[in-house]
């Protein structure tokens, strides 16, 4: 079942969310929107909503159960969309893991033209292993996550979980434009905040 991962999902989410609940339905007849809603990362109300939509659609069955509970079961049209919607999003993961293994590569390559060999990374997880992957093809020595120990040249950004704050942290460690982040993070360049100590120094 699909969950929340460190690689972004396209417009895609309708795809994830739709997928979560119907593969949570196939696990557990009796898993409640509460406990979906949190596994998957979104509010009560959308994974109600989500829930609503499968049954009207014939997608799930929902039988009374003891304790004025309910149970919910997947149809045969059900299993058929989540076949679909399983296709669907592995397609997407793909697109969208070229996407970041393309961008990364243009950012080292720039690191390589400006002869920023040492490369810091801002965030962990899944982008990051991409960032290593393209290192592999270039001159660039990644040396680690930033921290106040690090020595680097630049910095590329790998969080996923907020891309803006982790990008404005590392401009207040390392020269705005030294600080690199691809284009699918959709990262806003602000002013450099002043104040604190410099934790990756620039050469």
């Amino acid at each position: 079942m699909p969950s929340k991962t460190d690689l972004p999902t396209p417009d895609g989410n309708d795809t994830v969310i739709a997928l979560g609940v119907l593969s949570a339905i196939e696990e557990d007849s009796n898993v409640t929107q509460r406990r979906l809603a949190n596994d998957l990362g979104i509010a009560v109300g959308l994974a109600n909503t989500y829930f609503k939509r499968a049954v009207n659609k014939g997608f799930v069955k929902v039988s009374q159960a003891p304790a004025r509970r309910y149970a919910y079961y997947l149809t045969p049209k059900g299993f058929a969309e989540k076949s679909r919607l399983t296709a669907e999003y592995l397609s997407q993961s793909f697109k969208l893991f070229r996407r970041a293994r393309a961008e990364y590569a243009s950012l080292l390559a720039t690191c390589e033209r400006q002869g920023w060999r040492r490369v810091a990374l801002m965030g962990d997880g899944d982008l990051a292993e991409i960032v290593a992957i393209c290192a592999l093809d270039t001159d660039v020595e990644l040396c680690g996550v930033i921290d106040e120990g690090v020595d680097a040249d630049a910095v590329v950004l790998c969080d996923l979980e907020d891309p803006q704050g982790a990008y404005e942290d590392a401009c207040r460690n390392m020269p705005q434009e030294r600080v690199l982040a691809p284009a699918f993070l959709h990262v806003s360049p602000r002013p450099r905040a002043r104040g604190r100590r410099s934790a990756a120094r620039a050469r």
